[in-house]
């Protein structure tokens, strides 16, 4: 992948060696606090992000970890403000040719833990987006994972990664999350194998999808297996394959991501077609 080719985003913060800190000189929530908020919120019906949010205004907010700007000699630094740049002018473009205005997130590099305004998490989490703060969180010791854990490896199968998360970001901005998150308070069964967090993530996969071909057309940065590398990292991370390899079984009554041939099957339909209107994935009957 020739992904040198690309323009350099200003909106990556380096938080490594830092860990998140809290005003007020609270303890941020452990993982395990963090969990039975989320299943006391399922369980009433209410937003556990929104909890989190009273938690943190309660005993001093919780602050995104603050650092310098990407330092432009480190490789994978580079890299990843390589990806973002991309994503940022996908993006734009796409939300200009439908009369909106993209916003865009900001990428917070750390490393082991770090605390965000959906609460304090670890690296074991993986990357993730947080809707409160419209950030991207990225541990990048998860892509040594990616290639030795799930055999994933390559920069394409990386940048596929940070595009999904940046798919996020932009459910965020068409009001998607807002969506999700109103059907979990009306006491709404999200999890399942036909649920809605599960549609919520396929969109995301599609969503890289879609900026992966705009991004192929404007720089023509993929080399052969490139595409492959992708494929490959989104079938590694399906939910069918993650609970066969941890439990010895699949359960899809507790699927939050789909299965791996849907993860591969809704990337592949946004990079073959690059329209946004072909990753409705609420509304298909099959996903």
């Amino acid at each position: 992948m020739r992904w040198q080719r690309a323009r350099r985003s200003d909106n990556v913060v380096d938080a490594r060696g830092r860990r998140g800190r809290r005003l007020g000189g609270g303890r941020g929530l452990s993982l395990g606090g963090i969990a039975i908020v989320v299943a006391v919120g399922l369980l009433l019906g209410e937003d556990p992000l929104q909890i989190l949010g009273q938690l943190a205004g309660q005993s001093g907010a919780l602050v995104p970890s603050q650092g310098s700007q990407a330092p432009a000699n480190d490789p994978q630094s580079e890299f990843v403000r390589a990806i973002l740049g991309d994503t940022e002018d996908t993006w734009r473009e796409i939300f200009q040719g439908a009369n909106r205005q993209y916003r865009d997130p900001t990428l917070v590099l750390f490393r082991g833990a770090v605390n965000s305004a959906c609460g304090f998490a670890d690296s074991a989490v993986g990357p993730f987006y947080c809707p409160g703060d419209q950030r991207v969180y990225l541990d990048l010791g998860f892509f040594r994972e990616l290639e030795r854990r799930f055999e994933a490896a390559g920069d394409f199968a990386q940048a596929y990664v940070i595009a999904h998360e940046v798919g996020h970001h932009v459910q965020t901005l068409l009001g998607v999350s807002a969506k999700v998150s109103a059907a979990r308070q009306r006491g709404e069964r999200l999890e399942g194998d036909n649920g809605l967090l599960v549609r919520q993530e396929l969109q995301a996969d599609c969503l890289a999808g879609v900026w992966a071909y705009h991004a192929q057309r404007r720089l023509d940065w993929l080399e052969p297996g490139d595409l492959e590398e992708a494929l490959n990292a989104a079938n590694a991370i399906g939910d069918d394959r993650l609970q066969q390899q941890a439990r010895g079984q699949v359960v899809p009554d507790s699927f939050t991501h789909g299965t791996s041939a849907q993860r591969v099957r809704w990337f592949k339909a946004g990079f073959g077609s690059g329209e946004l209107g072909r990753c409705d994935t609420f509304s298909s009957a099959r996903l």
